[in-house]
């Protein structure tokens, strides 16, 4: 019956999903239907890390960390584990030959947010956005060229300049609860909490650059994959074109969203492009 558990467990994934990201939910039923369960798995268990460390104030964070952490590592040798996210996330992991390396970078930057609240530096920042994004991109591409190694290192780079593209406008849009709530700072050009138009036009900047050094990687992606990561890139930079025209003092005030009418036209468009062979 461990192929029943194994189902339950993916489902499990698929649902943390919905719940938690309605934009990326949507990006994933655009992939292949023979890969969409793989990526909601890599989701749901990177979902999870971030609750422990964003969301359970009322806990022991650090010791529900290490549990996580350690029953991860133990699924991964063992190839099953009776926590539904981890067992999604272990099959995945051994089937597509997911590095260890990758993992552990991710944990590193999760358990960072245990006690780091200021980064100063552009390597304390980088070092940051490569385990708790770029790594993950990376474990999609996995999925994604399904054992394709010479495809892997092509687009390895462009995987992680979408990673960290998608990471920065995150930060930039959740710049007043991460700053109030979480106590956080990560973006070094920010001194203080403070943001001014100088500061955003260059975050912003440095985001169009990631932007377009990804783009070229998503032309060359596997059919099963384009169009999902096309949706998802679509999304991400309409999201950071209308952080663009907003001014520094409202993004330090409020979170900045792309309202369900025109995620759907972003997808319609998407669809369009993607029919057309334009990109």
């Amino acid at each position: 019956m461990k192929e029943l558990f194994d189902k339950l467990s993916y489902q499990c994934s698929h649902k943390v999903t919905s719940m938690y990201s309605t934009s990326f939910s949507l990006a994933v039923k655009m992939l292949s239907p023979k890969i969409q369960k793989d990526i909601y798995a890599i989701y749901g268990f990177v979902r999870f890390a971030d609750e422990i460390v964003d969301t359970f104030h009322d806990y022991d964070k650090e010791v529900l960390l290490d549990e996580f952490e350690n029953d991860l590592y133990k699924a991964i040798d063992r190839g099953i584990s009776l926590n539904p996210i981890l067992n999604a996330f272990q099959e995945v992991v051994n089937k597509h030959h997911i590095e260890t390396d990758l993992i552990d970078h991710f944990m590193k930057s999760m358990r960072a947010d245990l006690y780091k609240t200021e980064y100063q530096s552009v390597k304390e920042y980088k070092d940051y956005i490569y385990g708790s994004a770029d790594v993950v991109g990376l474990m999609c591409l996995k999925v994604f060229v399904q054992g394709d190694q010479k495809r892997y290192d092509e687009l390895k780079d462009p995987a992680m300049k979408l990673g960290s593209a998608f990471q920065k406008v995150n930060f930039l849009r959740d710049l007043k609860d991460d700053t109030e709530h979480l106590q956080r700072s990560y973006f070094p050009h920010i001194q203080g909490g403070i943001i001014d138009g100088v500061v955003k036009d260059q975050i912003i900047e440095e985001i169009d650059q990631d932007f377009k050094d990804a783009y070229a990687g998503i032309l060359q992606l596997p059919i099963e994959a384009k169009f999902g990561v096309y949706t998802a890139f679509i999304y991400y930079r309409k999201l950071l074109r209308k952080l663009t025209v907003t001014k520094a003092s409202e993004i330090k005030e409020k979170r900045i969203r792309i309202s369900n009418p025109m995620k759907m036209f972003l997808l319609t468009k998407s669809f369009v492009n993607y029919k057309l062979n334009l990109l």
